[in-house]
């Protein structure tokens, strides 16, 4: 599997993109920077998104996506509330064309909203999806991606508490949420999001399940503490013997 990160940060500029993951050049995981990430060609070769919750910054390429690609039909996958949030404030006819209906000046839906369930698995071009609770101010979802053998887990936004996961899943590459530096620890726990020592924890829980740990890929940085946020991350890496990918926009990783 190819990992393309194509926004890593949880706001952005002219150098911060927001969060949006493509897997083999055909799976979106979040839509932060689906389009501003992409050229007009490599949209064209998406087949299918999965959004892991409702929160702007992972739903703000929807709209644009759509326009860009409405002369096909793409499925579009997320909990039922993500998919309400999704029609009533962006795609709602005013802000933007309803997307997910058939209007006048478009020849079909440029979105199939699909509602998901929490541990049912779907099948997209011979992936197997499997959508999982994280724990986030909003009903959200991590995904477990695999085929052939090849597994990503993706948590998308989530605080701590993940060890009921980490009993039923095998991932070869952990992307996770890490979100704020230590020194705001309380915020994090507050909003339902990681810190380094936070992180650090979960690491541990899954070593202690699974008896190893996967690769590892940090998203959803703040970019004002990115620099306090890197030199915390380095440091529970030598603490746990392993490395830590801090990614950044467009780079790839490969399992």
């Amino acid at each position: 599997m190819e990992i393309r990160f194509l926004g890593t940060h949880n706001s952005e500029s002219d150098s911060a993109r927001l969060v949006s993951v493509l897997i083999d050049n055909i799976i979106v995981l979040d839509a932060g920077s689906i389009t501003t990430g992409l050229s007009f060609t490599e949209q064209k070769k998406i087949k299918a998104i999965f959004l892991s919750h409702g929160h702007y910054d992972h739903l703000c390429g929807m709209p644009t996506y759509a326009f860009n690609n409405s002369s096909r039909t793409t499925p579009v996958f997320a909990l039922a509330e993500t998919l309400d949030m999704l029609k009533s404030h962006l795609i709602d006819g005013k802000i933007y064309p309803a997307f997910s209906e058939k209007v006048a000046f478009l020849k079909n839906k440029a979105l199939q909203l699909i509602s998901i369930k929490l541990f049912k698995s779907v099948e997209v071009n011979g992936y197997i999806v499997m959508p999982v609770p994280v724990n986030h101010p909003l009903p959200a979802t991590g995904f477990v991606i695999s085929k052939e053998g090849k597994c990503v887990f993706y948590t998308g936004d989530t605080g701590p508490g993940l060890t009921a996961i980490w009993e039923n899943i095998a991932p070869q590459l952990l992307i996770i949420d890490t979100t704020y530096p230590d020194k705001l620890g309380k915020t994090a726990l507050e909003a339902e999001h990681l810190c380094p020592g936070l992180l650090k924890i979960e690491l541990m829980e899954f070593h202690k399940v699974k008896g190893y740990l996967p690769q590892i890929a940090v998203v959803h940085l703040y970019p004002r503490y990115e620099k306090a946020i890197r030199k915390e991350l380095e440091m529970v890496a030598r603490e746990l013997g392993t490395v830590i990918n801090i990614v950044t926009e467009d780079q790839k990783l490969f399992i």
